[in-house]
């Protein structure tokens, strides 16, 4: 089973279209297109059915204290969590691909809609749900694809890890609103194979380039 984008090269620098968020010179952070990158997939195991994709960040700061502030930096040696970006569920198998842009192509403030996806796919809640819960312009519900937006003043460059399963399954055991955590578990004896791809990305200029 094989993952592969024509958008970057497998562990390559994710460009800025496909961010959330892209470096300004002086405000640190400008919105960007907010694009999801193209996939696309071969040798899938004979008996699927359908696919999930996930696509998470695991290097996000286990604690928010010095994030995105002036004169500090998110030391390397902080421990690291996950941020889901992307959670794809009843994808039909062929066909082998999706499209940039297919299911993102701008920021939607207060999320985009959702479940209900192109193709009978259902895409569950990234993680700018909780991120932006407290502010009064973006709270909202963010199904879908929402691209990278790491701290600006992180010390290390954060990775995008796409994730795509093979399952026996034609619906994914989850309902209503649900999270990338909620779809791992109801993937659990399910999976046939799975394949990922990663990409990485920075908003600090001194690691950018």
């Amino acid at each position: 089973m094989k993952l592969w984008s024509s958008s970057f090269a497998d562990n390559s620098t994710i460009p800025g279209e496909f961010a959330f968020g892209v470096i300004h010179p002086t405000d640190h952070v400008a919105l960007s297109a907010n694009r999801n990158p193209q996939l696309a997939w071969s040798d899938l195991p004979a008996k699927t059915r359908s696919l999930a994709l996930i696509c998470h960040d695991p290097d996000v700061p286990s604690r928010g204290d010095d994030v995105n502030q002036e004169d500090h930096s998110v030391p390397a040696s902080l421990p690291r969590v996950d941020f889901f970006h992307w959670i794809l569920v009843d994808l039909p198998p062929t066909p082998e691909e999706i499209a940039a842009g297919e299911y993102s192509r701008e920021i939607t403030p207060r999320g985009k809609s959702g479940p209900q996806a192109a193709h009978g796919a259902r895409q569950g809640l990234n993680d700018y749900t909780g991120w932006f819960a407290g502010d009064a312009a973006m709270s909202g519900n963010y199904y879908g694809y929402d691209g990278p937006c790491p701290p600006w003043n992180d010390e290390i460059r954060h990775r995008y890890v796409f994730t795509l399963y093979a399952l026996d399954i034609e619906r994914c055991g989850v309902e209503g609103d649900f999270t990338g955590q909620q779809v791992l578990d109801a993937l659990a004896g399910h999976i046939l194979g799975q394949a990922s791809f990663t990409g990485t990305y920075t908003l600090n200029p001194s690691l950018a380039g």
